[in-house]
């Protein structure tokens, strides 16, 4: 009871229950249980088989808290091993309580974060004829360039979190696409100058969606996200859109994004083109050298070939599996 009350002063709704599987009768009827608070020892079922089983059941992430007493040290840690998320000793006092569940907050808003990235991510690809797998192929990439970058570049001064970002943001690099009309969208021939202009738009109108979303929740990867949508059509030389920034004007995040937005336009079939072979794609990459592209990240790129041709070559055997049960 006294767990309930000062968990309700901090705005929740709470529902209680008198053993654990009471308690797991309730998380399975309550899909917006996020956070639950038990004791170990209860009858029925213990707070030790309550963690595993929600554990097992949730559909989505479920902070766990456990209430122990002070010399209880080993049912400590045999429920963290179990599942737990945190603990807290008897008695309970408000102060306390409130730090564990704005701990177990900050987690459940990062995974609502990235529920809404591949949410966006899945707007923008519902508009695009692109490939099915074109967002994860690209996420595979940026990934394998920033962490090589981050072992090879040391004077780049990449940081782990940096790294992550760039992968869990990347598929929101094209965004802007949602404001492009479907007759340039999914134009089979050239596009013609006046059109090639409004498609080029997609890059500011995606950039600058997500700076505003920045700007309102304070969210860095949402900075990060915003440089990749605004800038991954940069060239290295100044002579790429929205704004012609050259060499080091251009976000590191971006510059590793062209190359790998590049290198899956080229080695995947589109409806105004047939794919290009992973050889004829490396030679124009080398050949964009210090003019498109980034000289370091391309570097990069040659480093790991074999491996970006694994992951091609792994999405084709996918998408070509795919194409035969739609034709079946």
């Amino acid at each position: 009871m006294l767990v309930q009350m000062l968990v309700e002063q901090q705005g929740f709704d709470v529902v209680t229950a008198s053993n654990g599987e009471e308690a797991l009768a309730l998380f399975r009827e309550n899909s917006d249980i996020r956070l639950v608070v038990t004791d170990l020892s209860m009858p029925v079922m213990d707070g030790f088989e309550l963690i595993r089983r929600i554990r097992q059941e949730q559909t989505k992430y479920t902070y766990t808290i456990v209430l122990t007493s002070h010399e209880d040290q080993y049912s400590v840690v045999k429920a963290l091993n179990d599942g737990a998320d945190d603990f807290l000793t008897k008695p309970a006092f408000n102060e306390e309580l409130q730090l564990r569940i704005k701990s177990g907050i900050r987690l459940l808003r990062l995974e609502s974060q990235d529920e809404l990235i591949l949410a966006m991510a899945k707007l923008s690809e519902y508009r695009s004829e692109e490939t099915g797998y074109h967002l994860e192929r690209v996420r595979r990439y940026t990934s394998l360039l920033a962490h090589d970058l981050r072992e090879n570049c040391p004077e780049l001064k990449l940081t782990t979190s940096f790294v992550e970002e760039i992968s869990q943001v990347t598929p929101l690099h094209d965004i802007g696409k949602v404001a492009i009309s479907d007759n340039i969208l999914h134009k089979p021939g050239k596009l013609t100058g006046e059109e090639f202009e409004k498609m080029k738009e997609h890059a500011a109108i995606g950039g600058k969606m997500l700076l505003d979303i920045f700007a309102k929740t304070g969210s860095h990867y949402l900075m990060t996200a915003s440089d990749i949508a605004m800038y991954h059509h940069e060239k290295y030389n100044g002579k790429g859109y929205p704004h012609g920034l050259s060499g080091s004007e251009i976000p590191l995040c971006a510059r590793i994004m062209a190359l790998a937005d590049i290198y899956d336009a080229m080695t995947s079939e589109r409806c105004y083109k047939e794919a290009f072979s992973h050889e004829k794609t490396k030679n124009l990459i080398i050949s964009e050298k210090g003019e498109h592209l980034d000289p370091q990240v391309v570097e990069s790129f040659l480093r790991q070939e074999s491996i970006w041709l694994a992951i091609k070559e792994r999405y084709q055997e996918m998408e070509d599996g795919a194409k035969l049960i739609d034709d079946k």
